[in-house]
Protein backbone atom coordinates (compact mmCIF):
# COMPACT_ATOMS: atom_id res chain seq x y z
CA UNK A 1 0.00 0.00 0.00
CA UNK A 2 1.75 3.47 -0.92
CA UNK A 3 1.96 5.89 1.61
CA UNK A 4 3.83 9.15 3.09
CA UNK A 5 3.38 9.80 6.54
CA UNK A 6 5.72 11.01 9.54
CA UNK A 7 5.49 7.88 11.78
CA UNK A 8 3.81 4.20 11.83
CA UNK A 9 3.97 4.01 15.34
CA UNK A 10 1.99 6.69 15.92
CA UNK A 11 -1.08 4.93 14.82
CA UNK A 12 -1.87 3.47 18.19
CA UNK A 13 -2.59 7.37 19.90
CA UNK A 14 -4.45 8.13 16.66
CA UNK A 15 -7.05 5.37 17.02
CA UNK A 16 -7.85 5.69 20.07
CA UNK A 17 -8.36 9.98 19.17
CA UNK A 18 -10.47 8.95 15.83
CA UNK A 19 -13.17 6.20 18.04
CA UNK A 20 -13.45 9.50 20.60
CA UNK A 21 -14.16 11.46 17.47
CA UNK A 22 -16.55 8.39 16.10
CA UNK A 23 -18.73 8.71 19.64
CA UNK A 24 -19.65 12.43 18.91
CA UNK A 25 -20.61 12.00 14.86
CA UNK A 26 -23.46 9.70 15.12
CA UNK A 27 -24.75 10.96 11.41
CA UNK A 28 -21.73 9.68 10.13
CA UNK A 29 -21.80 6.26 12.10
CA UNK A 30 -25.25 5.51 10.64
CA UNK A 31 -24.35 6.24 7.04
CA UNK A 32 -21.57 4.46 7.70
CA UNK A 33 -23.75 1.13 8.75
CA UNK A 34 -25.97 1.69 5.89
CA UNK A 35 -23.08 1.90 3.34
CA UNK A 36 -21.48 -1.68 5.20
CA UNK A 37 -24.92 -3.48 3.96
CA UNK A 38 -25.48 -2.27 0.70
CA UNK A 39 -21.47 -1.09 -0.84
CA UNK A 40 -23.15 1.93 -2.69
CA UNK A 41 -19.29 2.85 -3.44
CA UNK A 42 -18.68 -0.32 -4.93
CA UNK A 43 -15.45 -0.40 -7.19
CA UNK A 44 -15.13 3.70 -7.12
CA UNK A 45 -12.21 5.45 -6.43
CA UNK A 46 -12.16 8.84 -4.53
CA UNK A 47 -9.20 10.77 -4.27
CA UNK A 48 -9.36 13.34 -1.32
CA UNK A 49 -7.63 16.63 -0.75
CA UNK A 50 -9.06 17.20 2.83
CA UNK A 51 -7.63 18.56 6.10
CA UNK A 52 -6.19 15.20 7.54
CA UNK A 53 -8.01 15.24 11.24
CA UNK A 54 -9.67 12.52 13.40
CA UNK A 55 -13.03 13.64 11.93
CA UNK A 56 -11.51 13.30 8.01
CA UNK A 57 -10.38 9.57 9.09
CA UNK A 58 -14.00 9.00 10.09
CA UNK A 59 -14.96 9.90 6.75
CA UNK A 60 -12.21 7.76 4.90
CA UNK A 61 -13.63 4.76 6.79
CA UNK A 62 -16.86 5.18 5.72
CA UNK A 63 -16.72 5.80 1.84
CA UNK A 64 -14.37 2.43 2.40
CA UNK A 65 -17.23 0.69 4.01
CA UNK A 66 -19.18 1.82 1.04
CA UNK A 67 -16.55 -0.12 -1.19
CA UNK A 68 -14.71 2.52 -2.22
CA UNK A 69 -10.96 2.64 -2.87
CA UNK A 70 -9.48 5.84 -1.19
CA UNK A 71 -6.43 7.88 -1.71
CA UNK A 72 -6.20 10.85 1.07
CA UNK A 73 -3.79 13.81 0.82
CA UNK A 74 -3.65 16.88 3.05
CA UNK A 75 -5.54 20.10 1.66
CA UNK A 76 -3.49 22.64 4.27
CA UNK A 77 0.56 22.20 4.61
CA UNK A 78 -0.18 22.62 8.70
CA UNK A 79 -3.89 21.26 9.07
CA UNK A 80 -2.16 17.13 9.38
CA UNK A 81 -2.78 15.54 12.55
CA UNK A 82 0.16 12.71 12.22
CA UNK A 83 -1.24 10.29 14.38
CA UNK A 84 -4.41 9.79 12.51
CA UNK A 85 -2.77 9.83 9.32
CA UNK A 86 -1.07 6.69 10.87
CA UNK A 87 -3.83 5.11 12.18
CA UNK A 88 -5.43 5.40 8.75
CA UNK A 89 -2.57 3.68 7.16
CA UNK A 90 -2.00 0.96 9.89
CA UNK A 91 -5.53 0.46 11.15
CA UNK A 92 -7.95 1.36 8.24
CA UNK A 93 -5.78 0.57 5.11
CA UNK A 94 -6.12 4.30 3.64
CA UNK A 95 -3.40 5.14 1.28
CA UNK A 96 -2.90 8.74 3.46
CA UNK A 97 0.10 11.18 1.92
CA UNK A 98 -0.30 14.18 5.12
CA UNK A 99 2.58 15.05 7.02
CA UNK A 100 2.11 18.30 9.56
CA UNK A 101 4.72 21.00 8.30
CA UNK A 102 5.09 19.40 5.06
CA UNK A 103 6.95 21.88 2.24
CA UNK A 104 5.33 23.41 -0.84
CA UNK A 105 7.27 20.14 -3.12
CA UNK A 106 5.56 17.82 -0.70
CA UNK A 107 2.57 19.16 -0.48
CA UNK A 108 1.96 18.58 -4.34
CA UNK A 109 3.89 15.27 -4.55
CA UNK A 110 1.15 14.25 -1.94
CA UNK A 111 -1.55 15.93 -4.19
CA UNK A 112 -0.53 13.97 -7.31
CA UNK A 113 -0.10 10.90 -5.20
CA UNK A 114 -3.93 11.15 -4.78
CA UNK A 115 -4.69 11.88 -8.29
CA UNK A 116 -2.31 8.59 -9.48
CA UNK A 117 -5.10 6.40 -8.27
CA UNK A 118 -7.29 7.82 -11.50
CA UNK A 119 -10.30 8.56 -8.84
CA UNK A 120 -14.20 8.80 -10.32
CA UNK A 121 -14.95 11.15 -7.98
CA UNK A 122 -12.72 13.58 -6.30
CA UNK A 123 -13.59 15.40 -2.59
CA UNK A 124 -11.47 18.70 -2.18
CA UNK A 125 -11.01 21.48 0.29
CA UNK A 126 -9.62 24.68 -1.35
CA UNK A 127 -10.20 22.83 -4.85
CA UNK A 128 -6.28 22.64 -5.19
CA UNK A 129 -6.77 18.45 -6.61
CA UNK A 130 -9.47 19.74 -8.72
CA UNK A 131 -6.99 22.56 -9.77
CA UNK A 132 -4.26 20.57 -10.31
CA UNK A 133 -6.40 17.52 -12.77
CA UNK A 134 -7.07 20.69 -14.64
CA UNK A 135 -3.54 21.98 -14.95
CA UNK A 136 -0.52 19.39 -15.09
CA UNK A 137 -2.66 15.66 -14.42
CA UNK A 138 -5.39 16.50 -17.23
CA UNK A 139 -4.99 12.69 -17.82
CA UNK A 140 -6.82 12.13 -15.32
CA UNK A 141 -10.00 13.50 -16.31
CA UNK A 142 -10.79 10.77 -18.44
CA UNK A 143 -11.91 9.17 -15.44
CA UNK A 144 -13.67 11.47 -13.02
CA UNK A 145 -17.45 11.39 -12.69
CA UNK A 146 -17.94 14.14 -10.39
CA UNK A 147 -16.42 15.77 -7.18
CA UNK A 148 -17.24 17.82 -3.81
CA UNK A 149 -16.28 21.02 -2.66
CA UNK A 150 -16.10 21.05 1.02
CA UNK A 151 -15.32 25.31 1.43
CA UNK A 152 -16.07 28.64 0.86
CA UNK A 153 -13.05 29.56 -1.11
CA UNK A 154 -13.35 26.07 -3.12
CA UNK A 155 -16.36 26.87 -4.04
CA UNK A 156 -15.36 30.35 -5.29
CA UNK A 157 -12.40 29.06 -7.40
CA UNK A 158 -14.44 26.24 -8.82
CA UNK A 159 -17.66 28.79 -10.33
CA UNK A 160 -14.87 30.69 -11.34
CA UNK A 161 -13.97 27.97 -13.57
CA UNK A 162 -17.01 26.95 -14.38
CA UNK A 163 -17.92 30.81 -15.62
CA UNK A 164 -15.18 30.84 -17.91
CA UNK A 165 -15.89 27.36 -19.27
CA UNK A 166 -12.97 25.34 -18.40
CA UNK A 167 -14.25 23.50 -15.58
CA UNK A 168 -13.90 19.77 -16.95
CA UNK A 169 -16.85 18.26 -14.95
CA UNK A 170 -19.82 18.80 -11.95
CA UNK A 171 -18.95 19.74 -8.86
CA UNK A 172 -21.61 18.90 -6.02
CA UNK A 173 -21.00 22.13 -3.36
CA UNK A 174 -21.03 20.74 0.36
CA UNK A 175 -20.07 23.46 1.27
CA UNK A 176 -23.68 25.63 0.44
CA UNK A 177 -25.68 22.96 2.62
CA UNK A 178 -27.43 24.24 5.05
CA UNK A 179 -26.44 21.68 7.15
CA UNK A 180 -23.09 22.46 6.13
CA UNK A 181 -22.12 26.37 6.10
CA UNK A 182 -24.95 26.91 8.89
CA UNK A 183 -23.22 24.83 11.61
CA UNK A 184 -20.03 24.11 10.39
CA UNK A 185 -18.58 27.76 9.17
CA UNK A 186 -20.16 29.67 12.16
CA UNK A 187 -20.50 27.03 15.52
CA UNK A 188 -17.68 25.19 14.02
CA UNK A 189 -14.82 27.57 12.68
CA UNK A 190 -16.11 30.40 15.59
CA UNK A 191 -14.99 28.11 18.43
CA UNK A 192 -12.03 26.40 16.66
CA UNK A 193 -10.61 29.61 15.97
CA UNK A 194 -10.77 31.32 19.46
CA UNK A 195 -9.36 27.50 20.65
CA UNK A 196 -6.43 27.76 18.11
CA UNK A 197 -5.81 31.27 19.41
CA UNK A 198 -5.90 30.66 23.14
CA UNK A 199 -3.55 27.62 22.84
CA UNK A 200 -0.77 29.07 20.70
CA UNK A 201 -1.06 32.53 22.39
CA UNK A 202 -2.70 31.65 26.10
CA UNK A 203 -3.79 35.30 25.53
CA UNK A 204 -6.99 36.57 28.11
CA UNK A 205 -9.98 37.74 25.54
CA UNK A 206 -11.63 39.16 27.73
CA UNK A 207 -11.29 42.75 27.57
CA UNK A 208 -9.48 42.65 24.63
CA UNK A 209 -10.12 44.43 21.06
CA UNK A 210 -10.48 41.72 18.47
CA UNK A 211 -10.96 42.41 14.67
CA UNK A 212 -12.68 40.07 12.31
CA UNK A 213 -12.23 40.63 9.07
CA UNK A 214 -15.22 39.59 7.22
CA UNK A 215 -18.71 38.49 8.64
CA UNK A 216 -19.99 35.80 6.31
CA UNK A 217 -20.59 32.60 8.56
CA UNK A 218 -17.20 32.04 9.27
CA UNK A 219 -17.09 35.99 10.56
CA UNK A 220 -20.48 35.39 12.77
CA UNK A 221 -19.01 32.65 14.31
CA UNK A 222 -15.72 34.27 15.14
CA UNK A 223 -17.28 37.26 16.29
CA UNK A 224 -20.15 35.73 18.22
CA UNK A 225 -17.08 33.52 20.10
CA UNK A 226 -15.09 36.31 20.76
CA UNK A 227 -18.09 38.46 21.93
CA UNK A 228 -19.00 36.12 24.01
CA UNK A 229 -15.94 35.16 25.86
CA UNK A 230 -15.92 39.80 26.86
CA UNK A 231 -13.73 40.38 23.44
CA UNK A 232 -14.58 44.36 22.52
CA UNK A 233 -15.38 42.88 18.27
CA UNK A 234 -14.67 45.30 15.62
CA UNK A 235 -15.77 43.87 12.15
CA UNK A 236 -13.89 45.02 8.80
CA UNK A 237 -16.52 44.13 5.31
CA UNK A 238 -17.02 45.67 1.62
CA UNK A 239 -20.72 43.91 1.83
CA UNK A 240 -23.15 46.82 2.97
CA UNK A 241 -25.63 43.58 3.46
CA UNK A 242 -22.92 42.37 6.20
CA UNK A 243 -21.63 45.42 7.38
CA UNK A 244 -25.41 46.82 8.46
CA UNK A 245 -25.91 42.95 10.08
CA UNK A 246 -23.05 43.41 12.05
CA UNK A 247 -23.99 46.66 13.12
CA UNK A 248 -27.07 45.33 14.08
CA UNK A 249 -25.51 42.12 16.00
CA UNK A 250 -23.89 44.97 18.10
CA UNK A 251 -20.43 45.03 16.55
CA UNK A 252 -18.54 48.44 15.24
CA UNK A 253 -17.70 48.15 11.79
CA UNK A 254 -15.24 50.26 9.73
CA UNK A 255 -12.24 49.64 7.59
CA UNK A 256 -9.10 48.06 8.60
CA UNK A 257 -6.95 51.01 8.37
CA UNK A 258 -8.84 52.40 11.07
CA UNK A 259 -8.86 49.49 12.94
CA UNK A 260 -5.55 48.57 12.66
CA UNK A 261 -4.25 50.85 15.35
CA UNK A 262 -6.92 49.45 17.80
CA UNK A 263 -6.90 45.98 17.71
CA UNK A 264 -5.45 43.17 20.00
CA UNK A 265 -5.70 40.45 17.98
CA UNK A 266 -6.62 40.18 14.45
CA UNK A 267 -8.18 37.32 12.71
CA UNK A 268 -9.20 37.45 8.74
CA UNK A 269 -11.66 35.18 7.45
CA UNK A 270 -12.52 36.43 3.87
CA UNK A 271 -11.47 33.88 1.34
CA UNK A 272 -9.59 36.71 -0.37
CA UNK A 273 -6.18 38.00 -0.72
CA UNK A 274 -4.20 40.43 1.57
CA UNK A 275 -7.09 41.53 3.68
CA UNK A 276 -4.46 42.92 5.86
CA UNK A 277 -1.32 44.59 3.91
CA UNK A 278 1.77 46.10 4.72
CA UNK A 279 0.27 49.87 5.81
CA UNK A 280 -1.77 47.75 8.24
CA UNK A 281 0.97 46.27 10.13
CA UNK A 282 2.53 49.00 10.48
CA UNK A 283 -0.35 50.53 11.98
CA UNK A 284 -0.88 47.88 14.59
CA UNK A 285 -0.30 48.78 18.17
CA UNK A 286 3.19 46.90 20.09
CA UNK A 287 1.65 43.40 20.93
CA UNK A 288 -0.73 43.18 18.62
CA UNK A 289 -1.56 39.39 17.64
CA UNK A 290 -2.32 38.36 13.74
CA UNK A 291 -4.11 35.20 12.72
CA UNK A 292 -6.06 33.45 9.75
CA UNK A 293 -8.72 30.91 10.07
CA UNK A 294 -9.42 31.58 6.11
CA UNK A 295 -8.51 28.66 3.84
CA UNK A 296 -5.22 30.23 2.12
CA UNK A 297 -2.64 32.16 4.12
CA UNK A 298 -2.96 34.83 1.07
CA UNK A 299 -5.40 36.88 3.57
CA UNK A 300 -2.40 38.18 5.28
CA UNK A 301 0.38 39.97 3.14
CA UNK A 302 3.31 38.12 4.17
CA UNK A 303 5.41 37.21 0.78
CA UNK A 304 5.76 41.13 -0.35
CA UNK A 305 4.62 42.77 2.91
CA UNK A 306 5.39 42.00 6.15
CA UNK A 307 8.35 39.80 5.46
CA UNK A 308 10.25 42.69 3.34
CA UNK A 309 9.11 45.37 6.28
CA UNK A 310 10.31 43.95 9.22
CA UNK A 311 13.56 44.47 10.20
CA UNK A 312 13.90 41.06 12.26
CA UNK A 313 11.73 37.76 13.29
CA UNK A 314 12.17 35.22 15.70
CA UNK A 315 9.85 32.16 16.35
CA UNK A 316 8.65 32.84 20.14
CA UNK A 317 6.83 29.62 20.56
CA UNK A 318 5.40 26.57 18.58
CA UNK A 319 3.20 28.61 15.96
CA UNK A 320 4.33 32.35 17.22
CA UNK A 321 6.27 34.26 15.31
CA UNK A 322 7.50 37.86 16.30
CA UNK A 323 8.00 40.52 13.85
CA UNK A 324 10.33 43.58 14.72
CA UNK A 325 8.60 46.75 12.26
CA UNK A 326 10.76 49.83 11.30
CA UNK A 327 8.61 51.36 13.60
CA UNK A 328 10.17 49.61 16.95
CA UNK A 329 7.11 47.95 17.70
CA UNK A 330 6.34 44.23 17.47
CA UNK A 331 4.17 42.20 16.29
CA UNK A 332 2.94 38.12 16.18
CA UNK A 333 1.75 35.96 13.55
CA UNK A 334 0.73 32.87 14.05
CA UNK A 335 0.81 29.59 12.18
CA UNK A 336 2.12 31.22 9.05
CA UNK A 337 -0.94 32.74 8.63
CA UNK A 338 -2.38 29.29 8.16
CA UNK A 339 -5.32 28.02 9.16
CA UNK A 340 -4.99 28.80 12.76
CA UNK A 341 -7.79 26.82 14.21
CA UNK A 342 -6.19 23.24 12.35
CA UNK A 343 -2.86 24.50 12.60
CA UNK A 344 -3.28 25.45 16.51
CA UNK A 345 -5.78 23.34 17.55
CA UNK A 346 -7.91 20.44 16.44
CA UNK A 347 -10.22 22.13 14.23
CA UNK A 348 -13.88 21.91 13.86
CA UNK A 349 -15.83 19.78 17.13
CA UNK A 350 -16.49 16.21 15.89
CA UNK A 351 -20.39 16.94 16.82
CA UNK A 352 -19.86 20.02 13.96
CA UNK A 353 -17.82 18.03 11.08
CA UNK A 354 -20.18 15.03 11.50
CA UNK A 355 -22.66 16.94 9.54
CA UNK A 356 -20.39 18.27 7.30
CA UNK A 357 -18.93 14.85 6.72
CA UNK A 358 -22.33 13.10 6.23
CA UNK A 359 -23.23 15.67 3.42
CA UNK A 360 -20.02 14.53 1.49
CA UNK A 361 -20.64 11.02 2.08
CA UNK A 362 -24.36 11.22 1.20
CA UNK A 363 -22.58 13.62 -2.05
CA UNK A 364 -20.83 10.51 -3.12
CA UNK A 365 -23.71 8.29 -3.19
CA UNK A 366 -25.87 10.88 -4.70
CA UNK A 367 -23.31 11.92 -7.39
CA UNK A 368 -23.09 7.85 -8.77
CA UNK A 369 -27.00 7.53 -8.83
CA UNK A 370 -27.36 10.97 -11.00
CA UNK A 371 -24.07 11.20 -13.10
CA UNK A 372 -25.74 11.20 -16.38
CA UNK A 373 -27.90 14.16 -15.24
CA UNK A 374 -25.14 16.96 -14.14
CA UNK A 375 -23.40 19.13 -16.75
CA UNK A 376 -20.26 20.48 -15.87
CA UNK A 377 -20.73 22.96 -13.28
CA UNK A 378 -21.01 23.70 -9.79
CA UNK A 379 -24.18 21.90 -8.07
CA UNK A 380 -26.17 22.75 -4.81
CA UNK A 381 -26.55 20.07 -2.95
CA UNK A 382 -30.10 18.56 -3.06
CA UNK A 383 -32.33 19.64 -0.48
CA UNK A 384 -33.25 16.24 0.32
CA UNK A 385 -29.99 15.54 1.35
CA UNK A 386 -29.45 18.80 3.84
CA UNK A 387 -32.98 17.83 5.40
CA UNK A 388 -32.35 13.83 6.20
CA UNK A 389 -29.07 14.67 8.06
CA UNK A 390 -30.74 17.88 10.03
CA UNK A 391 -33.78 15.07 10.88
CA UNK A 392 -30.90 12.41 11.73
CA UNK A 393 -28.86 14.62 14.27
CA UNK A 394 -31.88 15.55 15.98
CA UNK A 395 -32.81 12.55 16.60
CA UNK A 396 -29.88 11.58 17.97
CA UNK A 397 -29.45 14.71 20.23
CA UNK A 398 -33.02 13.69 21.27
CA UNK A 399 -34.93 16.04 19.85
CA UNK A 400 -38.61 16.28 18.04
CA UNK A 401 -40.76 18.28 16.20
CA UNK A 402 -43.67 18.88 15.47
CA UNK A 403 -45.53 17.92 12.14
CA UNK A 404 -47.67 19.60 10.13
CA UNK A 405 -51.61 18.75 9.99
CA UNK A 406 -53.25 17.98 6.14
CA UNK A 407 -55.08 21.41 7.43
CA UNK A 408 -51.64 23.38 7.76
CA UNK A 409 -50.65 21.78 4.53
CA UNK A 410 -53.16 22.41 2.96
CA UNK A 411 -53.25 26.58 3.93
CA UNK A 412 -49.52 27.08 2.75
CA UNK A 413 -50.02 25.54 -0.73
CA UNK A 414 -53.48 27.24 -1.00
CA UNK A 415 -53.66 30.77 -2.67
CA UNK A 416 -57.46 31.42 -1.71
CA UNK A 417 -57.72 31.81 1.81
CA UNK A 418 -56.66 35.33 3.38
CA UNK A 419 -58.04 37.40 6.60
Amino acid sequence: MRFDIKDKALASKGKARILWADRNMPVLRAIRDRFEKEKPLKGVRVAACLHVTTETANLMRTLKAGGAQVALCASNPLSTQDDAAASLVEDWGVETFAIKGEDHDTYYKHLNAAADIKPHITMDDGADLVSLIHSSRKEALKTVVAGTEETTTGVIRLRSMAKDGVLGYPIIAVNDAMTKHFFDNRYGTGQSTLDGVIRATNMLIAGSTVVVAGYGWCGKGVSMRAKGLGAHVIVTEVDPVRAIEAVMDGFDVMPMAEAAPKGDLFITVTGDKHVIRKEHFLAMKEGAVVCNSGHFNVELQLEGGLYEICKARATVKDMVEEFLLPNGRRIYVLADGRLVNLACAEGHPAMVMDMSFANQALSAEWILAHKDELGKTVHVIPEEIDRDIAKIKLETMGCSMDELTEEQKAYLASWQEGT
